[in-house]
């Protein structure tokens, strides 16, 4: 894989217009709109997009264990835009294409791990269909609801993070304002789903990445946090190129560090399908 070239965080937000920051502090959004901004950035920049990802995992004790995988994704146009009345070259817009969405994880090492592959189809207004090929049982399993706040292949990355939370299973509230970043609480709906009672989310002002979070238990302590350590331009789009999820109770974290980041490839649909779990897509791996 070829060295990332990864820009520092801080002087990659350096480099942001003053300018644009001060138009967007003059009409301060709501905290939904905030949310909106910010899941678009993290997951649904381009109509679809493909990345090479090093996962590294350190334990407690400093031995790391390494992972790498290229990850492609795929969205569907935004169905209220639709039905909102615009028309077919608005929906065409690589910045309306914001509803249901699928990943396709393929693992190319270590040996373990070889053909390994996660598939998700994101939906809207009803729980995730995830499923999760182990070739080495030749065995595809469907992963539940229930196990989507669990280790995403033993890091500190759940499967949820991979695709992203619902914005619509939290309540969120704009806690803060500061002259670079939004501040939110955000707070589950049904607490019986999840492991933790809330958690908080700086938002960077004029390019809505998530910088940084932070997860506390429901006995309000702070038990994880996830933090933003690169981003850069890629066609356009604002990425995180390297990004950091330490478990604070055990002492263990994950780095994820991105490489040849793609955007609007062309992936076809039928690519997120069960069968191309065990029939790798080859051409869009390379």
């Amino acid at each position: 894989m070829k060295p990332i070239n990864t820009i520092n965080l801080t002087a990659a937000l350096l480099l942001i217009s003053a300018a644009t920051q001060a138009a967007l502090a003059a009409d301060e959004p709501s905290a939904m709109d905030v949310v909106r901004h910010a899941n678009r950035v993290a997951y649904y920049q381009g109509k679809d997009g493909r990345a090479d990802v090093k996962m590294t995992i350190t334990d407690d004790q400093g031995r790391t264990r390494n992972r790498e995988m290229t990850i492609l994704r795929w969205d569907q146009p935004d169905p209220n835009a639709a039905k909102a009345g615009a028309t077919a070259q608005d929906a065409d817009k690589a910045d309306e294409y914001c509803g249901d969405q699928k990943f396709y994880v393929y693992f190319h090492r270590p040996a373990d791990v070889n053909r390994m592959a996660f598939l998700v189809w994101k939906h809207l207004d009803k729980e995730d269909d995830r499923w999760l090929y182990l070739p080495g049982l030749d065995l595809v399993k469907r992963i539940s609801s229930a196990d989507k706040r669990t280790s995403f292949v033993g890091s500190n990355f759940f499967y949820e993070d991979v695709s992203g939370r619902h914005i619509n299973d939290d309540t969120h509230e704009l806690t803060k304002t500061t002259d670079t970043y939004y501040v939110l609480k955000s707070t589950p709906k049904d607490a019986r789903s999840v492991e933790f009672g809330h958690y908080v989310s700086w938002i960077h002002k004029t390019t809505f990445v998530v910088v940084m979070q932070e997860y506390y238990d429901k006995d309000g302590q702070k038990y994880r946090a996830y933090k933003a350590l690169g981003m850069k331009q890629i066609d356009g789009f604002w990425t995180v190129t390297k990004s950091e999820m330490a478990d604070l109770k055990t002492k263990s974290g994950t780095v994820l560090e991105y490489d040849n980041v793609k955007y609007n490839v062309g992936i076809p649909e039928d690519v997120f399908t069960e069968r191309y779990l065990r029939r790798a897509p080859q051409s869009y791996l390379k």
